[in-house]
């Protein structure tokens, strides 16, 4: 066989091995773990990058920014590079501010909760319970990745596949990836979480 060829196997079950799938002791540890921790979760604020992947573009394109999560539901992005643009979800409606230009989306309540609680329990972790996607746990270096595929028809149209990574011995997810149908992305990185501080309650107004 080719060197080449040999070199090629060796990286691709190299690359393969890394994904281990966790034991039952190590589930269990670590569902028990983030239910734990997420039950003390009252409010939650991180700064964040988001890279979205479109096939079509030579690069991803950048946005930077901070969010702010409640545990009422109350959640807001609020991108800062290199637009300014904020979006509220609450009480079922989507809140959007374009550079001061408002509009509110409302209409299919049921809809709406799904959107909210995916975001929501993507960085909270508060997904693992749900009936709208199949889950699957992993080792992958030193971080635990969890995988979710949406069983829900409404969420199909828009996911394909959503990926939670924590860090080892931690139960705050560190970055979320969000697969598209096309195969398309959006990889989202927290930095600088800071959990339980006050919120001023003027962040959610719109």
């Amino acid at each position: 066989m080719k060197p080449v060829l040999l070199l090629f196997i060796f990286i691709s079950l190299n690359i393969y091995a890394q994904e281990v799938p966790l034991t039952e002791t190590e589930l269990k540890a670590f569902t028990t773990r983030i239910e734990t921790e997420t039950k003390k979760l009252t409010s939650l604020t991180t700064d964040f990058e988001q890279q979205k992947h479109l096939a079509f573009l030579s690069n991803d394109i950048q946005s930077y920014g901070k969010m702010f999560l409640r545990a009422d539901g109350a959640l807001k992005w609020s991108y800062t590079e290199p637009n300014k643009y904020s979006v509220i979800f609450k009480n079922n409606a989507i809140y959007i501010n374009d550079n001061g230009k408002k509009s509110t989306v409302s209409g299919d309540q049921d809809m709406f909760k799904k959107i909210n609680h995916l975001i929501a329990g993507s960085v909270s972790g508060k997904l693992f319970n749900d009936n709208d996607f199949s889950i699957r746990y992993f080792k992958v270096d030193n971080e635990i990745k969890v995988k979710l595929i949406p069983d829900n028809k409404t969420l199909k149209k828009y996911l394909t596949e959503v990926h939670l990574y924590f860090p080892q011995n931690e139960a705050l997810v560190s970055k979320v990836k969000l697969i598209e149908p096309s195969g398309d992305y959006t990889l989202i990185l927290f930095k600088n979480k800071k959990l339980n501080v006050k919120i001023d309650p003027n962040i959610f107004k719109h």
